[in-house]
């Protein structure tokens, strides 16, 4: 069986007569919203990202993370206070990205988080620098339920894989792949789902045809080919490919500019949100330093924040004007070119 279709299949099946009613009220309110230009929100999250860390072993030059640059605290989520979480938004939940900034491997109780929300039914995903997975963890890893498992690899020669992922070795990130596949066939399971992702650089573009085949040969069960988002790209294009089918902004006289037409409308903001390691709720994966907080969950209960004032007015200021909204000014959806 095709192998992304095996994984729809396993989505799929976290899916019950609850979550499809809510999922069903989640669009309606959406549609309704964009349509009255008012925000109108019936149901509760069927995505969620929740951050196990801020921390990361690698210093990528895009990344607030890697550049130690956050205005916010740096920590670990602390598992009662995840499990709070969890208890309260699963029955709804479909989707849970175990991933917002950092490398989430970094946090001890990484493979706790992801057994808790297997108990509950709910599709798990996370996103890894991949430096992490010795023989042992990557059977840990595979016998933890994770669904999905997005590995970062940027080049296919350390030269060019360590331009961007500072710090990072590509033989560690093939190793540890080549761990989790090995552990897969063995215990004879189909998840987690590995995906390679290469984000396309100016540096390693010329490298596309390469990663392609080597992800082939490896094995890995699908690759993706995904555009980045550069901070400063009106006064820089350092990073930003010569191919503007790779990225998300285009050449103008005067420099570059996104893609995006950023429509007054988000479907993010009606379908899910984003917890920081510390309980605080922000709107989107676009808000790294959380400069947007609506609410701390380790204080009240989500779903106060999720229907509170604070998080309707942003919605509002969504439907009036997203052009207005700094973290919306560099954001892109479809972010992802092809997949293998």
């Amino acid at each position: 069986m095709n192998r992304n279709l095996t994984d729809g299949i396993n989505l799929l099946s976290k899916l019950n007569g609850k979550r499809i009613f809510n999922a069903f009220k989640l669009y309606s309110s959406y549609y309704f919203s964009k349509t009255l230009k008012k925000p109108i929100q019936w149901g509760m999250p069927l995505s969620m990202e929740i951050e196990p860390t801020t921390s990361c072993n690698l210093r990528c030059p895009q990344c607030p993370s890697g550049l130690r640059e956050f205005t916010r605290d740096t920590g670990m989520l602390d598992l009662n206070l995840y499990k709070k979480i969890l208890d309260e938004i699963h029955p709804e939940l479909v989707w849970l990205i175990l991933y917002f900034q950092g490398e989430p491997f970094l946090n001890k109780n990484f493979l706790e988080f992801v057994k808790y929300a297997a108990t509950k039914n709910v599709y798990t995903a996370t996103s890894s620098n991949a430096h992490y997975f010795t023989d042992e963890m990557a059977k840990a890893t595979v016998q933890s339920g994770l669904d999905r498992l997005i590995i970062s690899i940027d080049g296919t020669s350390q030269d060019t894989y360590g331009k961007y992922r500072i710090g990072g070795k590509i033989e560690k990130v093939i190793e540890g792949t080549q761990n989790l596949l090995k552990w897969k066939k063995e215990l004879g399971v189909k998840t987690p789902h590995i995906i390679w992702q290469f984000i396309a650089f100016k540096h390693n573009e010329h490298q596309i045809p390469e990663i392609k085949k080597l992800a082939k040969e490896i094995g890995v069960d699908e690759l993706g080919i995904k555009t980045a988002q550069i901070y400063d790209y009106q006064t820089s294009d350092e990073f930003i490919p010569e191919n503007e089918k790779l990225s998300r902004y285009s050449k103008t006289d005067d420099g570059y500019k996104i893609k995006n037409k950023l429509l007054n409308q988000c479907w993010r903001m009606w379908r899910g949100s984003v917890i920081t390691w510390d309980g605080l709720v922000v709107p989107c994966c676009f808000d790294k330093d959380a400069t947007h907080r609506f609410g701390n969950v380790s204080k009240q209960s989500f779903k106060d924040v999720w229907k509170g004032e604070q998080y309707n007015s942003f919605r509002n200021a969504i439907l009036k004007s997203r052009k207005e909204i700094d973290i919306c000014t560099n954001c892109t959806e479809g972010t992802k070119v092809w997949s293998e």
